[in-house]
């Protein structure tokens, strides 16, 4: 198999990681707030304190993954045309 195709490959799964990342951290996050809501006291509901880094880490990586994935991909089909 040619290189193109395996930094393709890798870059593909790179995007569909990063994907499955974003949309977990967003369903932790929607978790965490309904669970809040049930409580009597708003205060950690309102101020979001004490911080709770899971989600928006999640998040973060999600996106770092999604655009080396995409970058992958480029430079793959770049690769691809060239030889």
């Amino acid at each position: 198999m040619s290189e193109w195709v395996i930094l393709a490959i890798a870059g593909g799964v790179f995007i569909v990681l990063g994907i499955l990342s974003v949309l977990w951290g967003r369903k932790e996050q929607k978790e965490m707030d309904e669970a809040l809501t049930t409580h009597t006291d708003v205060r950690e509901f309102i101020s979001h304190w004490p911080e709770r880094p899971q989600p928006g880490a999640l998040k973060i990586g999600g996106w770092i993954a999604i655009s080396i994935g995409i970058l992958m991909v480029i430079i793959g089909l770049i690769l691809w045309g060239v030889l």
